[in-house]
């Protein structure tokens, strides 16, 4: 993601505290275009990866897109939309916690 210029990317582990995934991460992009080709490429290098075809959700608004990566799952947000769902603030991570 860093390749595609992803920001404030975050890795929240997830491990005793979920049963849907092990670790969660979280990346912003500029506009809902760019948040798109961030998921779009993250699931290509993924399947080219030998990970199968992912499940990408959310890409046609690129608001908020999710890449299900099987025990990781990769949350992509515009800045605005990110900050008014506080997935950091919801596992208590970042913002001074």
């Amino acid at each position: 993601m860093d390749d595609d210029k992803a920001e404030n990317i975050v890795t929240i582990n997830l491990e005793g505290r979920s049963a849907l995934a092990d670790a969660a991460v979280i990346a912003s992009g500029r506009s809902s275009r760019h948040v798109a080709a961030i998921a779009e490429h993250l699931a290509r290098r993924l399947k080219e990866g030998g990970y199968g075809t992912r499940p990408v959700s959310g890409a046609a608004t690129g608001d908020w897109v999710l890449v299900d990566a099987g025990d990781v799952i990769v949350h992509i947000f515009r800045p605005e939309v990110r900050e008014y769902y506080d997935l950091e603030g919801m596992w208590n991570v970042g913002k001074g916690a």
